[in-house]
């Protein structure tokens, strides 16, 4: 596949990342933009948005789902119990999935898989049920394949999404805290079989103290040959052949 034919990936701070596909189709994945501390101001503007996929319902991973589905008219993919209540907020177009299940969305293969994490939020003063966290296996209509592991703990069956999806690329929690820690998302990697990964959730607020360089000495002790690729908030990146 020519690097024309791939997508090119953006990652916006924390775990946002935008898609932009060969054919002009572009897709955000959890969507925490305005206040996000660390997305340049410049990657938070969209002349088109056309597909919104959210891992969960925690406030920094989809702030900012709701307004921009309703002025883009974009198509929201999330867990089915969380898609119920993105509907009531007055977004019209919705398509709730849950975990194993795969869908065809504008072109692309659509997977949801497990996540272990939590996932709800506080409206009014009372905690709000978000569904199940989950995380999301994307293939092109090209044919490249990248795993968004939302957030997460490490969980051995990673290795199942690795044999029956063959992710190129996977977007790695790292920060710890709340998620996998860079020890953690290297035998993620390990799981996975991956030939790249970007980590993601990592620097925005304190507690969040892993760092990609921590990833790239535990996948050297590890022995595992995946390639960290760096990139700052706001950085646009094309996968080589």
């Amino acid at each position: 596949m020519s690097p024309g034919r791939r997508p090119n990936f953006t990652w916006l701070g924390h775990a946002t990342v935008r898609i932009d596909l060969p054919g002009g189709i572009v897709a955000l994945i959890d969507p925490f933009l305005e206040a996000n501390p660390v997305c340049p101001p410049e990657a938070r503007r969209f002349e088109r948005l056309d597909l919104i996929l959210i891992t969960h319902a925690h406030g920094d991973h989809m702030a900012d789902a709701v307004a921009l589905a309703k002025r883009f008219h974009s198509l929201i993919v999330a867990q089915y119990d969380l898609c119920e209540w993105i509907a009531l907020q007055g977004v019209a177009r919705t398509s709730g999935m849950n975990l194993g299940g795969t869908q065809e969305v504008l072109g692309l293969k659509v997977t949801q898989v497990r996540a272990d994490h939590s996932s709800g939020f506080v409206q009014d003063g009372r905690v709000v049920y978000g569904g199940l966290a989950s995380g999301y296996v994307v293939r092109t209509a090209e044919g490249y394949t990248f795993y968004h592991a939302g957030d997460t703990a490490l969980f051995s069956d990673m290795a199942l999404i690795g044999e029956l999806h063959h992710p190129d690329l996977a977007f790695l929690p790292i920060g710890d805290h709340f998620t996998m820690d860079p020890a953690q998302a290297a035998r993620a990697c390990r799981y996975l079989g991956v030939k790249r990964v970007v980590p993601i959730h990592w620097g925005t607020f304190p507690p969040l103290v892993g760092r990609p360089a921590q990833l790239e000495r535990e996948l050297a002790a590890l022995g595992v040959a995946t390639e960290v690729v760096h990139l700052e908030p706001g950085q646009r990146w094309t996968p080589p052949a």
